[in-house]
C-alpha cells in the first residue's frame, strides 16, 4: 500500500484505535430534501468536531461544508435513481475520479446491489472504481445496499455482499448489522463499518446495535439518520464516539448521552 493510500486510510479509520465514526449525509442522492436534512449546512457543521469522516456528494460538500473546516470526506460518487423511480439498484457512476482529487477526499463510495437486476453494473462500477482507486492512491468504500428490501439484511446474504466487495478489491465494506453479524466480519477480508439504516426506536438501542457490531468485528460505523434525526445530535454522536473509540459500554454511553443533553437543555434555557 502506498504512502498516499496509507495516509488517506489513516484519516477514515483512525490508527490510534483502529476505529472510525463516519457520519452519512448523502441520503438527499436518491431521497431528495430528507427529514432533519433540509438544510445540509445545518445539520452538518454541529457535527463536523466529532466525525472522523463524514460522507456526502460533491454537491453537498461544496454548498455545505467550509473548506477551513478540515473534514475527512468520502465522496458518494454513485447514483442515477430515487425513491420515486422504478429501480433504485439502477445506479451508475456520478462523480469524476478527476473531481474527487479535486476536493481531496480521503475516500470514495459506491453502493453495490447484489441479487438485484442491476447486479453485473454495479458490480463492474465498483471494479472500475477500485482500478482508479488504486492509481491514485484513494481508497474506496463498498457499500451494500438492499434498496427497499430491508428483510435481505441477514448473515448470510450480507456476508456473499461483504466478500463479493473485497474479492473486488474494495479498500472497506459499509453493511447493516445483523443477528449472528460475527459471520458477516469474519469472512470479509476488508475492514467493516455499519450502516445505522432507518432512524432507531431509542437511544438505547443504536449504543447497543454500536456496541455489538464493534465487539463481532466491526471497525465502526457509518450511521445518519440514527444521528442527526435524533433531538440531540451532537449528545448521540459524542457517545457513539465513547463506544467505539473508548470501549464504553452501552449503558455507559447512554448515561453520557443524559448528561451531555441535559446540559445542552440548561443551556438552550440560559440556565
Amino acid at each position: 500500500m502506498d504512502w498516499g493510500m496509507k495516509n488517506r486510510m489513516a484519516r477514515i479509520i483512525n490508527p490510534d484505535t483502529g476505529r472510525a465514526v463516519m457520519v452519512a449525509f448523502d441520503h438527499g442522492y436518491f431521497l431528495g430534501p430528507t427529514h432533519k436534512l433540509e438544510v445540509p449546512r445545518q445539520t452538518i457543521t454541529p457535527l463536523l468536531p466529532y466525525a472522523d469522516t463524514i460522507m456526502l456528494t460533491r454537491g453537498v460538500l461544496r454548498s455545505s461544508v467550509d473548506p477551513e473546516s478540515r473534514a475527512n470526506v468520502v465522496l458518494r460518487v454513485s447514483g442515477g435513481s430515487s425513491i420515486v423511480g422504478p429501480d433504485l439498484s439502477d445506479e451508475g457512476l456520478t462523480t469524476s475520479f478527476r473531481d474527487a482529487i479535486r476536493l481531496n477526499v480521503a475516500g470514495v463510495g459506491i453502493s453495490v446491489f447484489v441479487g438485484s437486476e442491476h447486479e453485473r453494473q454495479t458490480l463492474l462500477n465498483l471494479a472500475e472504481l477500485v482500478d482508479k482507486g488504486e492509481e491514485y492512491g484513494i481508497p474506496v468504500l463498498g457499500i451494500t445496499a438492499v434498496g427497499k428490501e430491508l428483510e435481505k439484511r441477514d448473515a448470510r446474504y450480507l456476508s456473499l455482499c461483504c466478500r463479493i466487495c473485497a474479492e473486488l478489491g474494495t479498500h472497506i465494506v459499509k453493511t447493516y448489522y445483523c443477528e449472528d453479524f460475527e459471520k458477516v466480519t469474519a469472512s470479509c477480508p476488508a475492514p467493516i463499518v455499519i450502516a445505522g439504516g432507518p432512524k432507531l426506536e431509542t437511544e438505547m438501542d443504536v449504543f447497543d446495535m454500536t456496541y455489538n457490531a464493534i465487539q463481532q468485528g466491526a471497525v465502526g460505523v457509518d450511521m445518519g439518520r440514527n444521528i442527526w434525526q435524533n433531538d440531540h445530535p451532537v449528545a448521540v454522536i459524542r457517545a457513539i464516539r465513547s463506544i467505539v473509540h473508548e470501549n464504553l459500554k452501552p449503558k455507559q454511553a447512554h448515561d453520557l448521552f443524559l448528561g451531555l443533553k441535559n446540559e445542552e437543555s440548561k443551556k438552550v434555557a440560559g440556565v
